[in-house]
């Protein structure tokens, strides 16, 4: 397939290295113009220097950039440019309203939009394993399912626009609080006396296992925290969630306060560390 993808960071830039691994011409755009440009000498995919240039003639289009306003500002000058039966396929996590609004512009000028974000992290990506949960037309992400499967061990067909969006909602709450728990756990062998590999041991291959125990708990446990998804975005993230939960009646009352939780590590200058940083807060 002939590919445009906008934003080449450390989840596009992998993405879109393994599109062009599978035989697909890809052209890269990046908002700095630098990193498109090596990416495209180090991956032999084709430099953008536009997000029109991009877009232009593509069979697919896929973002992976940072917020809705973003994705509004890069779907108006892909849209334009794509022929009519192109598909985009936005893999940033938004608003689901956002989601509606491009899936609303788009069908206008025939091009089908699908809100498909991803969970599994920068490794995820870089081992292209990532999962996908989509929301949009169904016969539409089938054209370009294949491709998506470059960098993707799973894709989940969730319902209409925007319910990609709302499923990634669904995975940050689960996340939430489960990092939380770490903390919690790891704080408390730590003031028990405990050596906290050896509680590791202890309590992994039983019911408390989880991705996030198996991958952080040792980090966390040493104060590093520097492997992967920033708290930033997991904020952008969570104020996603507590909005949508207003308008949609749920209680999340775990998720809202560690949401004010990482407020704290942010006040701690933790904006860039990783979602386990919940346990600087906590001492020892």
């Amino acid at each position: 397939m002939r590919i445009g993808f906008a934003g080449l960071g450390v989840m596009g830039g992998p993405m879109a290295r393994h599109l062009v691994a599978a035989g697909h011409e890809v052209a890269g755009y990046n908002r700095s113009p630098d990193k498109a440009r090596a990416w495209a000498e180090a991956n032999g995919g084709r430099f953008a220097a536009t997000v029109a240039e991009a877009a232009e003639g593509a069979d697919l289009f896929v973002l992976c950039v940072g917020n809705d306003d973003d994705v509004r500002q890069v779907v108006g000058e892909a849209l334009p440019m794509l022929k009519a039966g192109a598909v985009i396929v936005d893999h940033t996590t938004t608003s689901a309203k956002v989601a509606r609004a491009m899936a609303d512009l788009c069908a206008a000028a025939s091009v089908a939009f699908i809100d498909a974000p991803v969970s599994g992290g920068q490794a995820g990506a870089e081992n292209g394993q990532l999962s996908v949960m989509a929301g949009g037309d169904a016969n539409a992400l089938e054209t370009v399912r294949t491709a998506v499967m470059a960098y993707s061990k799973a894709i989940q067909h969730m319902g209409a626009s925007g319910s990609g969006q709302l499923t990634k909602m669904v995975n940050q709450i689960a996340i939430a609080g489960v990092v939380q728990g770490l903390a919690e756990a790891v704080h408390f062998a730590r003031a028990a006396g405990l050596d906290t590999d050896a509680a590791y041991d202890a309590v992994s291959k039983g019911a408390a296992q989880s991705w996030q125990m198996d991958n952080r708990w040792k980090t966390a446990a040493r104060g590093e925290f520097e492997f992967g998804f920033a708290v930033d975005w997991m904020r952008k993230d969570l104020g996603l969630v507590l909005d949508e939960a207003r308008a949609n009646g749920a209680v999340l009352s775990l998720t809202a306060l560690v949401d004010q939780f990482y407020s704290e590590v942010q006040g701690m200058g933790g904006n860039r560390w990783d979602t386990s940083s919940l346990k600087a807060r906590l001492k020892p």
